[in-house]
């Protein structure tokens, strides 16, 4: 027969406490649950802005997404612009390669004669500016000796005239002589001691010239011709070095001869469009002719002394000339009379000796 189960209190109990355990856990659940959306119900304007401020976060990630991608783009169009410069670089940098691989495959002596005319052209500039540094009073000439000669010629100027005779008279010191030397070569006659002390004293005078100035030099006898041909009445300038040696050439080629007309010389003054501020002349005498060649064959004192007060009346005024006097034989007056017009004109004179300049 069957045994009964024995019922025990404590089990039922155990049974009904778990039980209603889970109720009342299930009753709470449902009463927070209810009361949550009680609540989300009542406040409704809450969640919009929660809505709202959603949206505005959405719309401010999206402008940051445009503001990206244009920026991105930029930075594309720098990369491209960079690329293209850099091309261009590798370019230039190629071409100078190319440029100096040409220069240095040169021809040498090239570069050689350029380093030459560099150094010459520094060496001139360095006599040119310790020739403008020096004084215009005391002059160093070299000839037998080193001496120092106190000239008293008034240098300088911007625009300065020679008048260099270039007569027959200038072959010598005796009238027996110059007929003599009148008969020999031009070689001979160039050769001549008084000539080339003329010459020399161009030469001198020139050397002192302000490196700034312009100047002009005539030769005259009968007629007047610049030294330079084809100059005429135009200022050369001191600074062209080549143009002066060309001077200083045709001045050793030039013979002297025939008379002397000082009012030609005086008048060619008038020629140029801006006046000389100072003028040299180099004579040995007074003049023999006016503009017109002489009737007679020769020239008394007198009548030289008319040549020349005719001669120093066509001077334009305000011009100071400075006279240096070679004396000739037998011309008594002219010394006295050059005098005169360096002291009105307030010019200089001298009468250098024969070992001058």
């Amino acid at each position: 027969m069957a045994r009964k189960r024995k019922f025990t209190t404590f089990n039922l109990s155990f049974l009904d406490i778990m039980s209603c355990g889970f109720g009342a856990v299930a009753l709470i659940f449902l009463i927070i649950k209810h009361d949550m959306d009680r609540r989300q119900l009542e406040n409704p304007n809450e969640l919009s802005a929660e809505v709202n401020m959603l949206n505005e976060d959405i719309q401010a990630a999206k402008a940051l997404q445009v503001r990206a991608r244009n920026s991105l783009s930029d930075v594309d169009q720098q990369l491209l612009e960079a690329q293209g410069l850099a091309r261009q670089v590798n370019e230039d940098i190629k071409a100078t390669r190319t440029r100096l691989a040409d220069i240095g495959s040169a021809d040498k002596n090239t570069l050689e004669e350029l380093k030459q005319e560099i150094q010459n052209l520094q060496l001139r500039k360095s006599e040119l500016e310790e020739e403008n540094k020096r004084g215009n009073d005391l002059r160093e000439i070299t000839g037998q000796g080193n001496r120092q000669y106190l000239t008293g010629l008034k240098l300088g100027g911007q625009r300065i005239v020679i008048l260099l005779d270039a007569s027959a008279s200038m072959l010598d010191e005796t009238i027996v002589n110059v007929i003599r030397r009148r008969n020999m070569s031009p070689e001979q006659q160039r050769a001549a001691a008084k000539w080339q002390r003329a010459v020399a004293t161009v030469e001198w005078l020139i050397a002192k010239f302000p490196v700034n100035s312009q100047y002009q030099i005539y030769t005259f006898n009968t007629e007047v011709s610049p030294l330079i041909a084809n100059t005429k009445g135009q200022w050369l300038d001191v600074s062209n070095r080549r143009q002066l040696q060309q001077g200083l050439d045709a001045l050793n080629q030039l013979t002297p001869k025939n008379g002397t007309s000082l009012i030609r010389a005086f008048e060619s003054l008038s020629s140029f469009q801006q006046l000389p501020d100072n003028v040299f002349l180099i004579t040995d005498g007074l003049p023999t002719q006016g503009k017109q060649a002489p009737r007679k064959k020769t020239v008394d004192g007198n009548e030289r002394m008319r040549l020349y007060n005719r001669a120093v009346n066509a001077l334009p005024s305000g011009l100071p000339i400075n006279i240096i006097l070679a004396p000739m034989e037998g011309d008594t007056m002219a010394a006295a009379a050059y005098w005169q017009l360096a002291h009105r004109s307030k010019g200089s004179f001298m009468s250098p000796s024969k070992d001058w300049p």
